[in-house]
């Protein structure tokens, strides 16, 4: 089987359980010789065969948000509780109690972080420090940059999951996974949402 998480910038691509990746002007040339099953957030993506099954409707997802993303519906459409961070380009992070959406809120990538800080200052430019410490208020600028960054977003999940567990997704999924305890990180959450999804409307997967 054959699925498609077209984001903002690239399209992650899943195949019988091996992940790959493409741009999107590779994913506009791209022509599958099975059915793709695909779900995407990007206006600029034209599937240029009828083997892409636009598969946005086929999940019944309990929210009463505004505009919420396709992508970020399907990592939440397996999480009865907890709090599902994806953190990619953007970062979501949206709340579940028992399958219902309770919300969430976006803020910008790492990589978008840094770019903004580089823009206000040359010696902003500096690189993420992974070890970064969020114990005690740092002492010089990239520490002070990456605390920045890193720490009202830890603190803030933190507060927010009471205790419930933290499922972490997307290409930072990883990295922020380490500042909890309660942490899951699980780099095919969203496909397996759309695997969810697709079985539900009878699709053998």
């Amino acid at each position: 089987m054959l699925l498609l998480d077209v984001g903002n910038h690239s399209a992650k691509i899943w195949h019988d359980g091996l992940i790959s990746s493409k741009s999107i002007d590779e994913l506009n040339s791209f022509l599958p010789k099975e059915k793709a099953y695909y779900i995407s957030v990007n206006s600029n993506f034209k599937p240029n065969s009828n083997k892409f099954i636009d598969i946005s409707d086929f999940f019944e997802f309990d929210t009463i948000y505004k505009g919420l993303g396709v992508d970020r519906i399907a990592g939440c459409y397996i999480i009865k509780n907890g709090i599902v961070v994806d953190a990619g380009s953007a970062i979501t992070v949206d709340i579940m109690i028992d399958f219902v959406h309770q919300g969430g809120f976006i803020v910008p990538g790492i990589a978008a972080q840094l770019k903004a800080n580089e823009e206000i200052s040359k010696v902003l430019k500096v690189a993420i420090n992974s070890q970064v410490s969020l114990e005690a208020l740092p002492q010089k600028t990239v520490d002070a940059v990456s605390f920045g960054i890193i720490a009202p977003l830890v603190f803030l999940i933190k507060d927010m999951s009471k205790n419930k567990n933290i499922y972490l997704t997307g290409g930072d999924g990883s990295f922020f996974s380490k500042f909890f305890d309660n942490a899951i990180f699980d780099k095919n959450l969203v496909f397996r949402g759309m695997l969810k999804a697709l079985e539900e409307r009878g699709i053998k997967c």
